[in-house]
């Protein structure tokens, strides 16, 4: 990554405060010189940033936030999602000042337990970006998911998008220019000093001139939409949007919306990486781009191939895809799927490149289609959470890109009662499976799908959340990385030999 030293100080920090802060234990005093294994501890301190959902006044927006329970977290903690206040003359947000109704900053959600799911709404165009913080047991796994719904007008459709952690850099391949198309970055500020960030574009022909995006400021506990056609002079079909911070970090997210096609939120890509994959095609897709983007100084030649419920396909006529350095690549696949559950596998030809890719997903025909976006994701290594699914319309898709793997899926309590359900997958190599989901007895409200590989190979997930409404399939897909809830924390010990001369 093209990170400057000041920003990597700054993503060192940040890394810090996602990941929380484990507490170390004591130094060994009994002499033994025996170096002894780091430990897996729950993290203390886990912060979520979720943009402003909608510019709609017909948006109606749910906010669902789950923990899952973890061993070693004690009693102790509380979470909860304020809303992002705007910097005024004399430098306080009005977070910091209050609500101007009742005196007191505006939480929109607070958890009370660990293990069931709490809800929250908002309604129209005004509804704020929110800050969310966790400590304690509430740390470790916290995931909060986004989800509006439009009824009509431009970008109608099912907006979802996991709230995500502050970090330094992140990319969005798949974003767009186009005149059907309204595109904007959304970054988002959690804390007490103002930030400063860059926005890099890049098209089919490299980087896109413009100085608009430079320098762009993020006050305390706020956020910014920044329109991307504003940044250039030109119409690009084909976007790759690069999101870098000067100083303090940020949330990053794009919302995209079609005037026919609805709209969606972009999630980030996982960092170049030379294989990549992207889980949880829907069955029914009637369209798939693949957009991507090789932001090093070497080309890359990928294969491209599906993970079906019967083993890996190469889409015909689309075996691979060379990528030129510094720009940014798509083909479109049509209706790769065919009916059956999918997932895309990048994989290089030859030398390893790394690369970062996403894929616009086409739901519907006519005038009733859809749009979502799945990025490039990480692999599942301990445990990762979908926090919105209800009753129907919610499908997990579960790939193992290599070797088969074993893997336990846990529903729990619904936020308005019911009794948790687990149940235990076997995943083939080479495949996708759409699981059928564990539903918690006695359900009331929506419910979280916790994702926790037990053995085999690495293990991909994504969820979708679906809703017709108007003869439309309105849908969004949550690639699920892992939720890095543990921190490795070493067992120090003193030496006092270091103030030896």
């Amino acid at each position: 990554m093209n990170r400057t030293t000041v920003s990597l100080i700054a993503g060192v920090a940040a890394l810090a405060a996602v990941t929380g802060f484990a507490s170390m234990s004591e130094p060994d005093t009994s002499g033994s010189d025996t170096a002894k294994a780091a430990a897996q501890l729950p993290v203390e301190r886990t912060s979520l940033l979720c943009p402003a959902p909608s510019t709609s006044d017909l948006a109606e927006t749910a906010y669902t936030s789950f923990t899952p329970v973890a061993e070693g977290t004690g009693d102790g903690g509380a979470a909860e999602l304020t809303a992002a206040g705007e910097e005024s003359a004399d430098g306080r947000t009005d977070a910091d000042k209050g609500d101007k109704k009742d005196g007191k900053e505006k939480t929109v959600l607070t958890p009370k337990e660990p293990g069931k799911p709490v809800t929250g709404e908002a309604s129209g165009a005004e509804s704020p970006a929110l800050v969310g913080t966790a400590e304690g047991r509430f740390a470790p796994g916290w995931t909060v998911q986004q989800t509006t719904e439009i009824p009509a007008g431009s970008g109608r459709g099912l907006l979802g998008t996991n709230c995500t952690a502050p970090d330094t850099e992140f990319w969005f391949p798949g974003a767009s220019t186009a005149k059907e198309r309204t595109d904007y970055a959304h970054l988002t500020n959690p804390d007490d000093s103002a930030a400063v960030a860059d926005i890099e574009l890049y098209g089919k022909d490299g980087a896109l001139k413009s100085t608009v995006g430079e320098g762009i400021q993020i006050p305390p506990r706020s956020s910014e939409a920044v329109l991307l056609s504003t940044l250039i002079d030109e119409p690009q079909t084909n976007l790759t949007v690069h999101v870098t911070v000067r100083s303090g970090r940020v949330a990053a997210a794009v919302q995209a919306v079609d005037d026919k096609l609805g709209g969606d939120w972009l999630g980030p890509s996982t960092d170049p990486a030379g294989s990549l994959v992207l889980p949880g095609i829907p069955k029914d897709a009637t369209s798939v781009r693949l957009v991507a983007f090789a932001p090093g100084d070497a080309d890359a030649d990928l294969k491209v191939r599906l993970a079906s419920p019967n083993g890996p396909i190469t889409p015909a006529g689309n075996e691979t895809l060379h990528i030129k350095a510094g720009m940014t690549a798509a083909i479109d696949l049509g209706d790769v799927t065919r009916g059956e559950a999918g997932s895309l596998m990048l994989t290089p030809t030859g030398r390893a490149t790394p690369v970062v890719a996403a894929l616009k997903v086409t739901r519907g025909k006519g005038d009733k289609q859809e749009t979502a976006f799945i990025p490039a994701t990480g692999p599942v290594d301990t445990r990762a959470t979908a926090a919105d699914n209800r009753s129907k319309g919610s499908t997990l898709s579960l790939v193992a890109p290599g070797r088969a793997a074993k893997v336990k899926v846990t529903a729990s309590a619904g936020s308005g009662g019911g009794t948790a359900a687990e149940k235990t997958y076997t995943i083939r190599g080479g495949t996708t499976q759409n699981v059928e989901l564990p539903v918690p007895s006695g359900l009331k409200g929506t419910y979280a799908l916790t994702v926790e590989p037990q053995s085999g190979g690495p293990v991909y997930a994504a969820c979708m959340l679906e809703e017709a409404s108007g003869g439309v399939p309105m849908f969004t897909v949550q690639t699920m990385p892992d939720d890095r809830g543990t921190v490795e924390v070493p067992d120090a010990a003193q030496d006092l030999s270091v103030l030896q001369k």
